[in-house]
């Protein structure tokens, strides 16, 4: 579920962002004239037990972090056009609707972080700010592998409050969390909680996996997402982007799941400079390989089994090749005959993940080396990796 709502024909409703736990502390009490015993209540600060939060900030509360940061939380409204999905309109007739979320400021110019399942398909967006000033905005740059997008407003006329990036690297499970929102149109909602797992994994709009997503209770509904998750220092360390929900429900169950600070800190400059993101590409499907497909005469115990070389694509013009017979394997139809691909650049290939997790550290034109068996002989080949279009993961 994306969180995200959006009134179209089809009513669609996208959830993401989690759930929370408030802090509060007895700190003290004092004795007044008439001998009577006063009960002091203050707020706990956020602070983790035994780590030390730098910068002069610690020991701030909720109430500190809210006041500091809410001011560069924003509301987002987009007006957006989808193709119609009745099965009854055959002329694809577009249907407009409204997408609600969250976002915030990163920068004195006027851009803005949010998510792009929340920008997806906007033809207007529009920004509301603390003050309740309220601006227009454009796309600067989507990437749908993060679900992240940048949007920029004029900044002349505005106050802007851009929010400080903390470190998603060095969190821990435990460590506080807020997440401020608007969740269901509430503007401005603070929630707290804590990191409650760290390196889960989400499906991003376009079905590439995204990776060492942090896991929070903190109280995160539809309208949260794109807004920020942040630390007890008041820094973001991640952007609220999905929640898990029970049968039947749209709300938080108390499982939210935030795209960490690291990943937009890559991605923002090339959203800043080219509006997209480029990745490499080998230009391969497969399927892999275990003791089910072994049984069906694949001549290897590991490995992944080409389906595809993509026409065109870097592996195809590198000689490798998909199969060309039919098969049905757990109700699924696969292709056998095809290359059985086991390394690439000397790691070996057990999944598909291990195969994002080498191109993720290349880039388009830099050149690998795959290993494959082909009729039960191993050969290499030298591959020029390309940039990966829209919709492909492989």
């Amino acid at each position: 579920m994306r969180d995200v709502s959006k009134t179209i024909a089809t009513s669609l409703l996208a959830a993401i962002v989690g759930g929370g736990v408030t802090a509060g502390a007895l700190l003290g009490a004092g004795v007044v004239d008439g001998g009577e015993t006063t009960t002091v209540i203050q707020q706990a600060p956020l602070s983790s037990p035994g780590r030390a939060v730098s910068d002069g900030v610690a020991g701030m509360t909720a109430r500190d972090i809210y006041k500091r940061d809410a001011p560069g939380v924003v509301f987002i409204q987009a007006r957006v056009v989808q193709q119609s999905a009745s099965p009854f309109d055959f002329s694809g007739t577009p249907q407009e609707g409204q997408s609600t979320g969250s976002g915030f400021v990163i920068d004195e110019e006027g851009a803005i972080l949010t998510n792009a399942h929340v920008v997806d398909g906007a033809t207007e967006i529009s920004v509301t700010f603390g003050d309740k000033n309220v601006a227009d905005a454009t796309i600067v740059g989507k990437d749908d592998s993060t679900d992240l997008a940048l949007i920029k407003v004029e900044p002349k006329g505005l106050d802007l409050r851009p929010l400080e990036f903390g470190d998603s690297r060095s969190i821990q499970v435990g460590d506080p969390t807020i997440a401020i929102g608007n969740p269901f149109g509430f503007d401005r909602t603070l929630t707290t909680g804590v990191v409650s797992a760290l390196q889960r994994k989400i499906s991003a709009p376009d079905g590439y996996t995204i990776e060492n997503v942090i896991q929070t209770d903190a109280a995160i509904n539809p309208g949260n997402s794109g807004g920020p998750l942040i630390d007890a220092a008041g820094r973001v360390i991640g952007i609220n982007s999905q929640i898990a929900t029970g049968s039947g429900s749209t709300g938080s169950v108390g499982i939210g799941f935030a795209v960490p600070i690291e990943t937009a800190k890559r991605v923002i400059p090339q959203l800043k400079e080219n509006g997209r993101v480029e990745r490499a590409w080998l230009g391969l499907e497969f399927v892999a390989i275990d003791p089910s497909l072994a049984a069906l005469g694949v001549d290897a115990k590991s490995g992944l089994l080409v389906q595809q070389a993509i026409a065109a694509g870097p592996a195809e013009k590198a000689g490798l090749r998909g199969g060309d017979e039919s098969a049905v394997l757990n109700g699924e139809s696969i292709v056998l005959g095809g290359d059985i691909v086991q390394k690439l650049d000397g790691r070996p290939l057990k999944t598909a993940e291990a195969v994002r997790a080498v191109l993720d550290t290349k880039k388009p034109g830099d050149t690998v080396t795959l290993e494959f068996r082909r009729e039960g002989a191993t050969r290499t080949a030298r591959i020029v990796l390309g940039d990966r279009p829209a919709g492909r993961t492989g």
